[in-house]
């Protein structure tokens, strides 16, 4: 008998949480960008040992709601984490322990079936001084099975991290046929390819604010529709001449292309879908 079941990871955003996920899973099945709350869905990705099989479900980072989507994204993550086996926090090595945190911490108690593990992130980026000291740090906050520092970044301690959250599943047959990576559709997929793309033009200028969808998709050419809240936010998109437009495009391309194993043309079109955040039936158009 093998051992199976669903770890989630947890954190304030940018935290580390995706980029650990895809290492965990071996390919990329979830957007990275250096936004906050880039992931907005809940990702399942599986990985396959011969000890067991890990569902890893990549969640929003918690964070104070502003918007209604903010509040629905920050819904899902309770609703995922009352399902979990183990709970992973991630707390990066490069930042101090602050207020959200703890606040996380503290919400972790209300999910007493699941065991917890904190998960130190980004240990590439200081020295070993600092990851003992967070270490530390976060024994003192609560009571962990384990902590665990880890590079995605370096692939440093990621199968250590995979056996001890395999060790912790309750005894089961796999969950998943053993080829399978992902839950994510193709379509979801590819959206989120042009949502990275387009995270990484746009610096601080509106993250939030973006959406993507599939319209059409006909052998090799996809028709996909970026979706902003205001006309300023479109311009912003566009670019001067259409440059900002084309890179996002040019890149989406390169990405989905590596996605689909074949030639991709895409087409994007950007669309003003006022206050979306904040309207009930935008998101649930949008997939929210």
């Amino acid at each position: 008998m093998t051992r199976a079941g669903f770890i989630s990871f947890v954190g304030r955003p940018n935290t580390g949480k995706s980029t650990l996920t895809n290492a965990l899973v071996g390919e990329k099945i979830a957007i990275t960008s250096d936004r906050p709350q880039t992931t907005r869905k809940a990702i399942r990705g599986i990985r396959n040992s011969d000890d067991g099989q890990l569902i890893i479900v990549d969640t929003p980072g918690l964070h104070k709601p502003r918007t209604l989507l903010g509040q629905r994204l920050n819904d899902l993550v309770q609703a995922e984490l009352a399902d979990m086996d183990v709970i992973g926090f991630c707390c990066p090595a490069n930042e101090e322990i602050g207020p959200g945190d703890k606040r996380i911490i503290e919400q972790l108690q209300s999910f007493p079936k699941s065991k917890k593990i904190a998960i130190v992130t980004k240990t590439d980026r200081v020295g070993p001084e600092k990851v003992a000291s967070q270490l530390m740090a976060l024994a003192d906050l609560a009571e962990w099975e384990q902590i665990v520092p880890v590079s995605a970044k370096s692939d440093y301690q990621i199968d250590l991290l995979a056996d001890i959250a395999v060790s912790m599943m309750p005894e089961s047959p796999l969950l998943y046929p053993a080829e399978t990576v992902t839950e994510s559709s193709m379509e979801q997929r590819v959206c989120e390819e042009v949502r990275e793309s387009a995270l990484g033009h746009l610096q601080n200028e509106l993250p939030h604010s973006l959406a993507v969808t599939l319209d059409e998709w006909n052998d090799d050419e996809l028709h996909l529709s970026i979706h902003v809240e205001r006309d300023s936010q479109k311009g912003i998109i566009i670019g001067n001449k259409g440059e900002r437009l084309s890179e996002i495009r040019q890149r989406s391309q390169r990405n989905i292309r590596k996605l689909t194993g074949k030639p991709t043309r895409l087409k994007l079109h950007v669309r003003v879908s006022k206050d979306w955040q904040q309207d009930p039936k935008l998101l649930g158009r949008l997939g929210f």
